[in-house]
């Protein structure tokens, strides 16, 4: 082995001890957390953005492919803030809270809550809006919460008669028939709600679902011949 080589092994081997060691484990815990946070975030919306900006704006190469790159350096960047936020508030009511060392049952919504209203909460310096990007992933935590709600109001009390779901629907029958009926009407009443904002209040959606819901329910009202209306929308 050459002595470049030995070096670099020594390097390696010194970090790895580092990186290993539990007392740093905490700290190093946030930064690989807002690394992941940062990775999900451009692997999730760069092809995401990539198609609704090609398929739905107007405008040249480049400022298309900037606002592709615009999206998923905030989605990247606001998912690594919110990471470390949320992880350092973590550690420091784990090390600082009422019980030292232990983690208290409301650590978690104390840490989301700050991390949400530091990073999703805010507005854009110069035009005062809140991000689409930001609306957007808010949008789709809100509604996995809902979801999650409502399937844990309806569950079943464990063996001991804890842990079930509301007490107006604990009730094996009754709670059966709401989980069996609850999600048709979720769906139905949600298509319902956005096809007539749509219709009636557009301008309140948020951009990209309004330019996807346009291709598909209104400009497939206009042609003048075969070619847009089998080969081209227009």
């Amino acid at each position: 082995m050459s002595s470049a080589a030995a070096a670099l092994e020594g390097v390696k081997a010194s970090i790895e001890r580092v990186i290993l060691n539990p007392a740093y484990h905490d700290v190093l815990a946030i930064v690989k957390g807002a690394r992941n946070g940062a990775v999900y975030g451009a692997k999730v919306r760069f092809p995401h953005a990539l198609v609704m900006v090609f398929l739905f704006r107007s405008g040249t190469l480049r400022q298309k492919a900037d606002l592709v790159w615009r999206a998923t350096r905030t989605h990247a960047r606001n998912l690594a803030k919110f990471a470390a936020i949320y992880k350092t508030a973590c550690y420091a009511l784990k090390r600082f809270g009422a019980t030292p060392g232990k983690e208290g049952p409301y650590d978690s919504f104390v840490a989301g809550l700050l991390g949400g209203y530091l990073v999703f909460g805010q507005r854009a310096r110069r035009s005062g809006k809140i991000p689409s990007v930001n609306q957007q992933i808010v949008v789709y935590v809100f509604a996995r919460v809902v979801l999650a709600l409502a399937r844990l109001a309806v569950k079943p009390p464990g063996p001991e008669g804890r842990g079930g779901g509301l007490p107006w629907v604990s009730e094996e029958a009754r709670s059966a028939r709401i989980s069996r009926h609850a999600w048709p009407v979720f769906a139905s009443l949600s298509w319902a709600m956005v096809m007539h904002l749509f219709r009636r209040h557009p301008d309140e959606l948020q951009s990209s679902l309004r330019g996807s819901m346009t291709y598909i329910y209104q400009q497939s009202d206009e042609w003048d011949g075969l070619r847009n209306f089998l080969w081209h929308n227009k």
